[in-house]
């Protein structure tokens, strides 16, 4: 594809997105309808803000979801920490809740405007950002490019492209070098990711590290935990978490197989999607498994056969009933997820060998001993077994992964730096402001 090219389908996606811009109101009032859009906020997502804007310079940072907004979250905390002012936009009614839960009070809350020239153009005008931050891959043409109209800084923070991605830019190349062309730096969460980065056009790019590395250990509510704790007691137990489609049927074969020898054992499974909750749990008790959700509040008795976590934000409270945990996405779907949250809070990482979204994290884990991969549900089964065997090899797993983030901390740091000379100019700004505030 050539420049020429690239340049023609960037602008046939501008005014295709705004002729289609009246017509999108059903798409909206789908999602509303199925619990992904606050109704009373739909008008977000056309652009238009629900509060005023404060006076200052304020920094735009976009997260995707509920992982995005937790990884950004202390870099948050700590440019509001310099006195600018923060406007988060997420994508989710479930990261709007955690947004509000970790940053109440600090920043500034709004939907993510569609991807639509006149929703993003009405944004723009409105909070006139003076530098925005993007995290990981949310790459959105229109957004960028009005952006770069505007001349405002974009930066990329926690980089990554994940293979399916870089294979799809790269057959798009000049379209890529068209878009990131537009940002003033990438900041990748590792070398690859920053190699592939370079190799689609952008400039400047450096390495941080993952952020969320650095984020708190994920919190729990010490009541349920404790009752929790006490219902369970001394029963062997193993997690199952964000797990996808397949990879429930393969938790509830695993707790089949293992229960025969640890006749007392539960297992727990947090679907990556709580919505699939009651599917699952009547999938399982066709099996003859007695199932317990967390939404419904009912107490795990020495009956329960599986504890399924349906609830979001509640991770700190699943993985610290258990020593041992699965993470999903890995052998009935592919990329993988985060396995850092497990291994903060000292459990022993198991994971199926499709992890490309995380390879670096998943390479050092697996180095050090502290994470093993398992190629199917037989080899899983074998795994889980074994661990609860020998707690010995199992604790040796937890203090190496707990090591391996330890080592693998500073990425908020060096994210801080590379920032540096976008902020500090705000900085200045905000103070100037405030002082002609006092003056009246």
């Amino acid at each position: 594809m050539s420049e020429g090219w690239a340049r023609a389908i960037l602008t046939t996606y501008r005014w295709t997105g705004a002729l289609a811009y009246p017509l999108i109101g059903g798409y909206v009032a789908l999602r509303v309808a199925k619990g992904k859009e606050e109704p009373a906020r739909r008008r977000e997502r056309y652009g238009r803000a629900s509060v005023p804007r404060p006076p200052g310079p304020v920094v735009w940072v976009h997260a995707a979801s509920v992982g995005e907004t937790s990884a950004v979250t202390p870099l948050i905390e700590r440019i509001s920490a310099l006195g600018i002012r923060v406007v988060l936009t997420t994508g989710t009614v479930t990261s709007a809740r955690l947004a509000e839960e970790r940053l109440k009070g600090r920043i500034i809350h709004q939907y993510v405007p569609l991807d639509l020239k006149p929703a993003v153009s009405r944004f723009l005008g409105y909070w006139n950002p003076d530098l925005a931050i993007i995290a990981e891959s949310e790459i959105w043409p229109m957004t960028i490019l009005e952006l770069g109209a505007r001349r405002v800084p974009q930066v990329l923070v926690n980089g990554r492209l994940s293979d399916r991605s870089f294979a799809a830019w790269k057959r798009r190349a000049s379209l890529a070098e068209a878009l990131f062309e537009n940002l003033a730096h990438v900041i990748a969460q590792s070398q690859a990711d920053a190699e592939r980065f370079r190799a689609l056009g952008a400039r400047p790019v450096t390495v941080s590290g993952n952020l969320k590395v650095d984020t708190q250990v994920p919190p729990a509510d010490q009541r349920s935990l404790r009752q929790l704790q006490t219902a369970i007691g001394k029963r062997g137990t193993w997690a199952a978490i964000s797990t996808h489609e397949g990879e429930e049927e393969i938790a509830c074969e695993v707790h089949e197989s293992v229960s025969r020898k640890h006749r007392d054992l539960l297992t727990i499974i947090v679907p990556r999607h709580p919505e699939r909750a009651q599917g699952l749990k009547a999938m399982m008790e066709a099996r003859g498994l007695n199932v317990v959700l967390r939404t419904e509040k009912s107490p795990v008795t020495p009956d329960t056969d599986v504890f399924i976590g349906d609830t979001i934000g509640e991770m700190g409270l699943y993985l610290r009933l258990t020593e041992i945990a699965f993470v999903g996405r890995s052998l009935a779907a592919e990329g993988g997820q985060n396995p850092l949250e497990p291994a903060v809070l000292r459990t022993a990482i198991l994971s199926g060998r499709n992890v490309q979204n995380f390879r670096d994290s998943y390479q050092r884990l697996v180095k050090s001993g502290g994470a093993k991969l398992v190629r199917d549900r037989k080899m899983l089964a074998g795994a889980v077994d074994f661990l609860l065997e020998h707690p010995t090899t199992r604790r040796g797993m937890i203090d190496a992964a707990e090591q391996t983030v330890g080592e693998m901390r500073g990425a908020l740091d060096r994210t801080m730096g590379a920032l540096d000379p976008y902020i500090r100019p705000l900085v200045l700004k905000a103070r100037l402001v405030e002082r002609e505030t006092k003056r009246g």
